[in-house]
């Protein structure tokens, strides 16, 4: 109270509740979009709109009526171009907005029936992933899986061919084999089946990933970018194991790593 008396005294304004609220949810927005964007082709647009931005609000606070109105001009017809640009970014925040809404709705359920979740994990097929995976590297087969989890992947699915089938070794490294007609795309798997195969995933745009990395490994981490899913990869040319999830690459990982993020991700 005496630090607001001072102020009140001095005659700056009172720093209410609301704006320090205020500030802090712009400052989180921001930095989500940041993260969003930071690996993409759209960051240098992004730190020209800062710039505008910040322009404006000097152009404003100076009093310079002329670059003020130009620059809010730019802003106000810029707003329907961006919802153009960003628009992939725009569907990714929106994505996982709802998912983590679906989340928490369902939490209490999740909580509920835990117990009976870790039963299913159990015969989920796990082992039938990883033993296919393993053999895979061993002989070079190229792999790529994609496991849901919260969002529903039928767009994926209708890509591809519906299998609907028992997840076992023998199957997935029968899907991979290089004269399958199905070994070119990825298996999309739910819990212990396998849902379709030959699926088309989207291909990530960012500029930092290792150029050793082919098209399977893009592919894995794009469809990560969109959805709340987690994909698998084995190389076709070093037979190294990878995971990917939340748009990061994990790579070369031992078969014990890889049914431990299958199962802490609730695959």
């Amino acid at each position: 109270m005496e630090l607001m008396t001072i102020l009140a005294v001095a005659g700056m304004p009172r720093v209410r509740v609301v704006d320090v609220l205020d500030v802090v949810i712009v400052a989180l927005l921001v930095y989500y979009i940041y993260r969003m964007v930071r690996r993409s082709n759209v960051m240098v647009i992004f730190w020209a709109l800062i710039v505008l931005l910040v322009g404006w609000l000097v152009a404003r606070g100076l009093g310079m009526r002329l670059l003020g109105a130009l620059l809010g001009a730019v802003a106000n017809v810029g707003l329907i171009a961006l919802v153009v640009i960003f628009q992939p970014e725009i569907r990714k925040f929106l994505l996982i907005l709802g998912t983590k809404t679906q989340i928490d709705q369902n939490l209490w359920q999740r909580l509920r029936f835990w117990h009976r979740r870790a039963q299913r994990s159990e015969s989920a097929g796990y082992e039938a992933y990883v033993g296919a995976c393993m053999h895979m590297s061993q002989t070079r087969t190229g792999a790529l899986i994609v496991f849901k989890r919260h969002n529903e992947v039928e767009e994926l699915v209708a890509t591809g061919q519906r299998i609907d089938a028992t997840a076992s070794s023998a199957l997935l490294e029968a899907l991979f084999f290089k004269n399958s007609p199905l070994h070119d795309g990825a298996v999309i798997a739910q819990g212990g089946r396998i849902v379709a195969a030959r699926c088309i995933l989207p291909v990530t745009s960012r500029l930092d990933i290792d150029p050793s990395l082919g098209l399977r490994h893009r592919s894995a981490i794009g469809v990560t970018e969109e959805l709340d899913v987690v994909s698998v990869v084995v190389s076709e040319e070093t037979g190294a194991i990878s995971y990917a999830v939340g748009g990061e690459l994990h790579h070369d990982v031992s078969p014990v790593e890889l049914r431990q993020a299958l199962e802490r991700y609730g695959c």
